[in-house]
């Protein structure tokens, strides 16, 4: 069963074309990448199936529903998260803080309630608990802005987990990461997406083939191929656009 649909998708910018009759589909419980080259419309794609943007023909559906055009919020409460290709933490607010939002938007709690959290022990404790998951546990007073790049990014990954999505879009979640920072990041979203569904825009050949069961490749804003992991790898076409012969 497919999760998340797009149907002849297209979007410009102001009659600049990016996205051309894309068709993607992913199953239910896959963890799927979408890779590309630069410009290819990976991160247009992303904030079209995620509402940020809506598309110029076309419609989109998420666990068999038509969702064209639904507002980001909207997209959530029904069971979407998404991290961003540059860090979007609050970062003024510390890690804990951070983490507690993505519960309460959970939970539905409306801010005008923040006056109470501090009598919420369900929420503290859930709080706390994803902290720990991911190590976190020893910065969570400390404000996002001061924690190391690697650290915020894992940060951020976790916001779009704590909503306990079924369908978490993740956009370049290594990007900037040293190798330590990217072997960690790597083990982090392995472990926090076991048994959801992943969609992942990542440039790191080596994360995509140890996450990935199913690679969709962009090109020129549109499907230029798509299947699993050592099918993409031995596509002739697919290496002539972007993987060129080095070795993945």
């Amino acid at each position: 069963m497919n999760i998340l649909e797009t149907k002849a998708l297209y979007h410009d910018f102001s009659g600049l074309k990016v996205l051309f009759d894309v068709n993607l589909e992913v199953s239910e419980g896959e963890r799927h990448a979408i890779i590309g080259p630069n410009g290819a419309g990976k991160t247009t794609l992303f904030n079209v199936i995620t509402g940020t943007y809506h598309p110029s023909r076309g419609d989109v559906f998420f666990k068999g529903r038509k969702v064209t055009g639904f507002k980001p919020h909207k997209m959530v409460r029904r069971g979407m998260g998404r991290s961003f290709q540059i860090t979007s933490t609050f970062s003024r607010l510390t890690a804990f803080q951070n983490i507690r939002m993505g519960i309460l938007s959970k939970r539905d709690i409306r801010f005008n309630m923040f006056r109470m959290l501090n009598n919420m022990q369900d929420v503290t404790a859930e709080t706390d608990e994803v902290l720990k998951r991911i190590n976190l546990d020893g910065e969570r007073d400390i404000p996002a802005s001061q924690l190391s790049y690697g650290k915020s990014r894992s940060l951020e990954i976790s916001m779009a987990l704590a909503t306990d999505p079924d369908l978490v879009m993740l956009d370049e979640p290594t990007a900037g990461m040293s190798v330590d920072e990217t072997h960690t990041a790597v083990e982090l979203i392995r472990r926090l997406t076991e048994g959801k569904t992943m969609v992942i825009i990542e440039h790191d050949m080596d994360v995509v083939f140890s996450l990935a069961d199913r690679i969709t490749v962009l090109h020129l804003g549109t499907i230029l191929a798509s299947g699993p992991p050592e099918e993409i790898r031995d596509n002739q076409a697919v290496k002539d656009a972007y993987l060129g012969e080095m070795e993945v």
